[in-house]
């Protein structure tokens, strides 16, 4: 039997997730909260405001009605900025507090207000176990994977069971879903890598070149590691897709929102600027402050990210960043791999992990 499907949110991200799982079989319906958007992916079969030239699946069902999308789905995904999340699962929990349907996130920030990772928000604003909530992340630029260009994602839940069922329906033949039970780790990795593709854009921005690019991502991994483990997160994750992979993607591409902020920062442009010129949401600028305030919590230092919070603030100059030479003073300092929590072997596992998945073509649901 086929899934059916809801996916909530119908930007950019929610809509390719949305071809993705009709592409694996499932029956989707998707919600837009602008009427016009639904009739047009409903319709039309295209939405081309988010993703331009791009032929949406005939079997893709689109409303403007959350109970009308929600109505008999054995999945439910969640894909809306992380600043309405709340509100919106709101308005969800009455039509899904009497099912067991799985939640899925497919949003990749926390909760300005809080620094809740957005399945505690699900959990509390839905009052639903956590066995039932999974969340997706990986190397995921949307209009690629639209274009049906290969990749592959993470989907994580304190539940095997609940990781393996989503997956199993959000996997094609361009598509593959590994999974996990590392979910801090996992929706971690989706935030961090963000706030490193800011810096990357800042510095891009200004006119600095691919040493400057590579120091600062090789470092963002080891601030991401050290700040993922110390809430929990297992290392090896940071190494993994949903870590590692997301953070080239987001860092290389101009198709990453955080990505352009970052290089209209660098270019001069004010965040205030930035924010009127994104049709949607970087979600790495409003992920700058909460983190900061939970490294801080647990003595975890972020050198980039602090320097990207000058930048956003107004206090620095783009042309002064340069968070991967940061010191306190001049001592030299030991170099390691990826974070003080994991000093050997983490590069050859990373390296190892490659080669394994580019043998391993076959199968719909692995292990990352």
């Amino acid at each position: 039997m086929s899934v059916r499907a809801a996916v909530l949110g119908a930007g950019s991200w929610g809509t390719t997730f949305g071809k993705i799982l009709a592409d694996g079989g499932a029956e989707v319906t998707m919600w837009a909260r602008r009427p016009e958007l639904a009739q047009e992916i409903d319709r039309a079969k295209r939405n081309s405001q988010y993703l331009p030239g791009v032929n949406l699946p005939r079997s893709m069902r689109a409303t403007a009605s959350l109970e009308q999308a929600i109505a008999g789905a054995d999945q439910i995904f969640v894909s809306v900025p992380s600043k309405s999340a709340r509100q919106t699962l709101k308005q969800v929990r009455p039509l899904v507090e009497h099912g067991d349907a799985p939640i899925v996130s497919l949003m990749k920030g926390v909760e300005k207000r809080s620094g809740m990772r957005m399945s505690q928000v699900i959990a509390e604003a839905l009052g639903c176990d956590p066995d039932r909530i999974a969340v997706a992340s990986g190397p995921n630029l949307a209009l690629e994977i639209a274009r049906e260009q290969p990749t592959a994602a993470v989907m994580s839940s304190t539940s095997a069971e609940t990781a393996a069922e989503v997956a199993r329906a959000a996997s094609n033949r361009y598509f593959r879903t590994f999974v996990n039970t590392d979910v801090p780790g996992t929706e971690f990795g989706g935030v961090l890598k963000n706030l490193i593709a800011v810096a990357i854009g800042i510095v891009d921005g200004v006119g600095y070149g691919e040493n400057t690019k590579a120091s600062i991502i090789t470092r963002g991994l080891v601030e991401m590691t050290d700040f993922a483990v110390a809430y929990g997160a297992q290392p090896e994750t940071m190494q993994g897709l949903a870590g590692l992979g997301d953070l080239i993607a987001t860092c290389q591409s101009p198709l990453s929102r955080n990505n352009t902020a970052g290089r209209l920062l660098g270019q001069g442009y004010t965040l205030d600027d930035v924010v009127s010129h994104m049709e949607q949401t970087a979600e790495g600028l409003n992920s700058v402050a909460p983190i900061l305030a939970l490294a801080h919590a647990k003595g975890v230092e972020m050198p980039i990210v602090e320097q990207v919070k000058m930048v956003l603030d107004g206090t620095m100059s783009p042309r002064e960043i340069a968070p991967h030479l940061t010191t306190d003073d001049d001592t030299p300092q030991e170099e390691t791999q990826y974070g003080s929590n994991d000093r050997g072997g983490a590069l050859r596992r990373a390296i190892e992990r490659a080669l394994d998945l580019l043998r391993d073509g076959g199968g719909r649901a692995g292990r990352d």
